[in-house]
């Protein structure tokens, strides 16, 4: 009986001051934001901008109706230096989904776009001719607690 007494007390005395950390923080954890870098090679920034225009801008304007990001954003690097990306893709993500709903958005998309997963791969190759994924990261938004 001592032992579990312990043992509980050992636990509170761990759990206990994190709960109360937790709820005393100024800030909350907000939005995922999803950063791609891409390097554009010299002479296609318009083929490149007019992907964005077209089939990109019209799978984020769909995540967004169906509450899977709530903005996007495109950003330029106006000074770069060798080796930085030129291009920053920068999505807001609510929440990231488990396996069995990223396979149904998966087939929603592929739905929506009209495009085999093989005609995206092919796309996706041919864009690879003038544009590079330099890097990406995963961010967590924090904003202050109410």
């Amino acid at each position: 009986m001592n032992i579990r007494l312990a043992a509980a007390a050992l636990v509170l005395g761990f759990t206990l001051p994190l709960t109360l950390a937790a709820q005393e923080s100024p800030v909350d954890p907000g939005d995922y934001i999803e950063v791609s870098m891409i390097k554009v090679e010299d002479g296609h920034s318009l083929a490149y901008a007019t992907y964005l225009a077209g089939n990109w801008r019209k799978a984020q304007d769909y995540s967004v109706t169906q509450g899977w990001i709530t903005s996007y954003e495109i950003w330029t690097n106006q000074y770069p230096r060798d080796g930085e990306a030129d291009i920053w893709l920068i999505t807001h993500v609510p929440n990231l989904p488990d396996a069995a709903e990223a396979e149904r958005r998966d087939r929603e998309y592929i739905a929506y776009m009209q495009q085999t997963l093989a005609e995206q791969e092919a796309a996706s190759g041919q864009r690879a001719e003038y544009r590079r994924l330099a890097g990406s990261m995963l961010l967590r938004e924090q904003v202050w607690a109410k």
